[in-house]
């Protein structure tokens, strides 16, 4: 496994000098309905942030082949030039370069929720980074993985700053990101190059700035552990952010496991499922000790 590195710990980028515009009509509908939503979840006991206990045990089996269908399983696939909701067969994807987290906001997203959101992302930044032994962090130049906070209206209009963010972008693809339906709360986009397809260079994640905190806090973590290489969800995965049944809110013991395994450098980037079976067998036998 991988010595642990030194997480970045420069501060969040500075708001360069924005006007602040008041947020849309349908903004504004937006945030009563997202703020109901997590009302909802909330009083089923669901969007749980204690990482799972006594209630929620796993084994080394089910710890393994929840790695195998989040981490070497594809949620969506590249069809004609867009992806389409078809789950596939993948391959070990990973970051091989520091992680440089940027983050921007719209001008319709106040400045409570700039600076609160600021510090929540370096801190989870600085949790990924020890958990993973990789370096990832906040930066304050441009990045490398784009994070976005956006009004709806701001993610209808993002398709040409997306662009710029992604150079050689599809347009297509651009126009397929930023329509984002109502169901969806945020979404992330790896990307690598044909000549290392399984190593990621960038990425951009979209977050509604609509959500109330708890949501929106949640869609900071699924979807920056997301762009890291864990891309896929399974409805077995407990107690685990991927997993759409939104029992958990923040990321997990279990999802920490999840990445150490991806980041451990016995495990070969490229691998399929078949090959990465007996890797993760050896590395989360070591990780959960006398666990079974």
């Amino acid at each position: 496994m991988s010595s642990p590195r030194p997480a970045q710990r420069e501060a969040p980028a500075p708001e360069p000098s924005q006007k602040q515009v008041e947020p849309s009509a349908r903004s504004k509908e937006l945030s009563a309905y997202y703020a109901q939503v997590q009302r909802s979840l909330i009083s089923q006991g669901l969007l749980r942030t204690d990482g799972g206990g006594y209630d929620t045990p796993f084994s080394k089996r089910q710890l393994v082949n929840n790695f195998i269908q989040i981490g070497v399983f594809n949620e969506f696939t590249l069809v004609d030039g867009l992806y389409t909701e078809e789950r596939s067969e993948g391959r070990v994807q990973r970051w091989e370069k520091p992680v440089s987290i940027s983050m921007q906001f719209g001008a319709a997203v106040s400045t409570d929720i700039r600076l609160k959101d600021q510090k929540t992302v370096a801190s989870y930044a600085n949790r990924l980074s020890r958990v993973s032994g990789e370096k990832v962090g906040v930066t304050r130049g441009k990045g490398n993985f784009h994070v976005a906070v956006l009004t709806v209206d701001e993610i209808e209009d993002f398709g040409p700053e997306l662009m710029k963010l992604i150079p050689g972008l599809d347009a297509g693809i651009a126009r397929q990101i930023t329509n984002m339906s109502k169901p969806i709360y945020c979404a992330v986009y790896a990307f690598s190059d044909a000549s290392k397809p399984d190593s990621f260079h960038s990425a951009v994640a979209i977050v509604r700035a609509e959500h109330p905190d708890l949501l929106r806090q949640s869609c900071y973590h699924e979807e920056i552990a997301q762009g890291l290489g864990l891309s896929n969800d399974s409805p077995a995965a407990r107690p685990s952010i991927f997993n759409d049944d939104d029992e958990f809110a923040l990321l997990t013991r279990h999802d920490e496991l999840l990445l150490q395994i991806l980041y451990d450098e016995r495990l070969p980037l490229g691998s399929t499922p078949a090959q990465a079976r007996p890797i993760i067998e050896v590395i989360a036998s070591e990780l959960l000790g006398g666990e079974s």
